[in-house]
């Protein structure tokens, strides 16, 4: 492990707007902020919003600047990556964002029940042969719903046309309330100051002709939720690629 990512890993643990629990504990108990985050991390009564595999933290920042009566945490796994939006928060001054490092898997020994209002999925990796580590199947939004409140919602914002196809199917076919469904985001009418938030990958995504994708629902709560046919949902041929190489481009040039 290189010398830079130890000392980020370091530093995280010293910033105030950092949470890193010990993983192996989480794994057996529920977390002493579980049900206090207003009260003990945050210090008000505002909403709190989630972005859920938040990389580098940009749009958890980018929104909490937007949302000053909101509370916002981004939660992760890289340390590394997540010390870049930490430390850009910090610089900010902002005092209505946090960052979480732990696994998604086990979010609701984090967050007691309705302490969350909205859920951000901001490009994650669409899982195209593992459902049950797909964010948006059924196993993660029982999670989610552990956490929400009972109008609570679920933003996903993606370049993969298989996740979306895959999480449009799923919303209908359980009939779960939808407030925005776009295929082409940035042609549509609904872009505002939140939704024209573009993280340094999604930049990455448009500058090679990628089409963005929006869809916001709410998960419900008390229906049984069931799995969509996905054999007849198109691949997407460029994320079989090694990192870094997307369809269409030269790897020995970009």
């Amino acid at each position: 492990m290189g010398k830079d990512k130890l000392r980020k890993f370091a530093e995280n643990l010293t910033f105030e707007c950092f949470v890193q629990p010990a993983f192996e504990e989480m794994f057996r108990t529920d977390h002493p902020l579980k049900g206090n985050w207003r009260k003990d991390f945050f210090k008000n009564d505002n909403p709190i919003v989630l972005e859920l595999g938040c990389g580098k933290g940009e749009y958890t920042v980018a929104l909490a600047e937007r949302n000053p009566d909101k509370n916002f945490s981004g939660v992760g796994i890289k340390g590394a990556r997540m010390w870049t939006g930490a430390t850009d928060a910090l610089e900010s001054g902002l005092s209505n964002v946090g960052f979480l490092r732990t696994n998604i898997e086990i979010i609701d020994r984090l967050f007691a029940a309705g302490e969350v209002s909205e859920i951000w999925l901001t490009f994650p990796d669409p899982q195209m042969k593992k459902v049950r580590k797909r964010l948006t199947s059924t196993r993660f939004l029982e999670l989610y719903r552990n956490i929400l409140v009972a109008d609570g919602i679920m933003h996903l914002k993606t370049d993969s046309p298989f996740l979306y196809t895959y999480t449009d199917a799923l919303v209908n076919l359980n009939a779960l309330p939808t407030e925005v469904n776009t295929a082409d985001l940035y042609n549509s009418d609904i872009v505002d100051d939140i939704l024209e938030i573009k993280t340094f990958y999604e930049q990455q995504w448009l500058s090679r002709g990628k089409t963005i994708k929006f869809i916001s629902f709410n998960p419900l709560r008390d229906t049984a939720l069931q799995e969509p046919e996905e054999d007849d949902i198109e691949r997407d041929d460029y994320h079989s690629y090694p990192r870094g190489i997307v369809q269409g481009m030269n790897p020995a040039t970009d």
